[in-house]
C-alpha cells in the first residue's frame, strides 16, 4: 500500500427499515454474514478496520473488529458513522463501505487513494456512470471539525456535506455490479437464488 495510512470502517449503524426492522449487516449469504462478506473484501485493503454498529454490538464485536457506536444521537445515518469514525481512526485516512455491500471493489481503496493525492482532495468517492456511490469514500481525518459542525447544524445526507468539501468522483464504470447491495428482503433472496 502507497501513501499515506488508511483507517476502515464498515457502515452497520442503521435501523434496517427496508429489511423490516432486521440489522442488515447479520443477514445471511452463503452461510455468512453479510458484514463478513464484506470485512473479508475491505480488511486487506486498509490498515485498521473498524465496524460502526449502534445496535448488536457484542454479535458484531464476534467477527474482530472494534465496534464504534454514532455519538449523535437518533440514528443520524451514514454521516453519524463517518463522524466517529474520524473521532476513532488511528491513521489519516478514512474509507467507508457499507455493510450491505457484499461485492465490493477489492481495489477500491487503493483508486480512491489515488484520485485524492492526485487531485490534493479532502475527500474521493466512488462513482459508477451517472451514479454516485456517496457511501464508498476516502476522506481526511482532518475534516472532523467541519463534519462536527455540519452534523450539529442539523445535516444529514452525504452529498450536500460533499459540496462543502474538495471533492473528487472516482470512476468505477468498469465495476458496477461491484457495487450492489441488499437493501431489501427481496434483494437478499434474489442474491441466495444467485449462489444456486
Amino acid at each position: 500500500m502507497t501513501g499515506e495510512s488508511v483507517t476502515g470502517v464498515i457502515l452497520a449503524g442503521g435501523l434496517g427499515r427496508r429489511m423490516g426492522g432486521a440489522d442488515k449487516g447479520l443477514q445471511l449469504l452463503d452461510g455468512k454474514a453479510l458484514v463478513q462478506h464484506v470485512l473479508e473484501r475491505f480488511a486487506p485493503q486498509v490498515d485498521e478496520l473498524l465496524v460502526n454498529a449502534n445496535q448488536n454490538r457484542v454479535h458484531y464485536e464476534t467477527f474482530g473488529c472494534s465496534v464504534i457506536a454514532d455519538r449523535f444521537p437518533g440514528f443520524a445515518g451514514p454521516l453519524a458513522g463517518l463522524h466517529v469514525a474520524l473521532s476513532s481512526a488511528s491513521h489519516p485516512l478514512v474509507a467507508t463501505v457499507p455493510c450491505d455491500s457484499p461485492f465490493l471493489p477489492s481495489d477500491l481503496v487503493a483508486r480512491l487513494q489515488a484520485a485524492l493525492l492526485c487531485n490534493d482532495a479532502q475527500l474521493a468517492m466512488a462513482r459508477t456512470f451517472n451514479q454516485p456511490q456517496p457511501a464508498f469514500c476516502l476522506c481526511r481525518r482532518e475534516l472532523l471539525p467541519q463534519l462536527s459542525h455540519f452534523l450539529e447544524g442539523g445535516g444529514r445526507k452525504l452529498a450536500l456535506w460533499y459540496r462543502t468539501l474538495k471533492a473528487v468522483e472516482v470512476s468505477f464504470d468498469d465495476q458496477e455490479a461491484a457495487f450492489s447491495n441488499i437493501n431489501t428482503a427481496a434483494e437478499l433472496a434474489n442474491a441466495r437464488q444467485g449462489e444456486a
